[in-house]
């Protein structure tokens, strides 16, 4: 895993490096760097065209929290989060967009129950679906607050019973264990130099991931996530 991490990164290092661009997203000569579409906000050559895609690499920070103490993952735990996304505009007189994508995230939590020590590791696809304000500060710089939601099925992950020194699925029918589905909400920020991205984001979990109806079993996730946008 930590192999896959570095090639990622210094595959974005390289790729923001070797192109540089306007916020259209288009690499272009340095020479044409400063045109007077930067001088007319309104343009639609300035706000970038219609679509755009690339590639994210992030860090996760989890917890679970839940009414059921078996369940309650309160103490953070860290995680991957790898993906790509593609977004949209909406309209032609502003920088609006919607983004979506597919990423691998590790989320989940740690805490106790009845003395032991529990970690819950939860591996999840997840579906971003937001809304996105590409907000010009220069040539080369945008600022991109962004909100909407993100749907997660989970493929994958251990819950650690270190007192009793076991280990099962994450997901299964039993009580101790998690629904595979998840969503909720998602809030955030993005800023974008050249190719480089740079996002801060937290998801708030609104369904319940526990089998109890009666106990609310809900996720929560901050996000710092690096990346290439062409």
């Amino acid at each position: 895993m930590k192999k896959i991490i570095l090639l990622t990164l210094a595959l974005i290092a390289t790729l923001s490096v070797s192109a540089q661009y306007y916020p259209n997203g288009r690499p272009i000569p340095p020479r044409h760097r400063y045109g007077n579409s930067y001088n007319h906000r309104t343009s639609h050559s300035y706000f970038g065209s219609d679509t755009y895609y690339g590639f994210r690499l992030g860090l996760n920070v989890a917890t679970v929290r839940s009414d059921a103490a078996i369940l309650d993952g309160s103490d953070s735990r860290t995680g991957l989060d790898l993906g790509a996304v593609i977004g949209t505009r909406l309209t032609s007189t502003a920088p609006l967009y919607f983004e979506t994508g597919l990423s691998y995230t590790e989320k989940g939590g740690k805490g106790t129950y009845q003395g032991d020590k529990f970690t819950y590791r939860l591996e999840y696809l997840e579906l971003p679906l937001v809304i996105k304000y590409k907000y010009p500060v220069s040539p080369d710089v945008t600022i991109e607050p962004f909100a909407g939601g993100y749907l997660a099925l989970g493929v994958g992950g251990k819950i650690k019973n270190y007192g009793a020194r076991e280990a099962y699925s994450s997901f299964s029918d039993d009580n101790a264990a998690f629904k595979r589905f998840d969503g909720g909400l998602r809030i955030g920020c993005g800023a974008s130099f050249d190719m480089l991205y740079l996002g801060l984001s937290y998801d708030i979990g609104l369904a319940n991931i526990g089998h109890d109806d009666f106990d609310d079993t809900r996720t929560g996730c901050l996000n710092l996530n690096i990346g290439v946008t062409f």
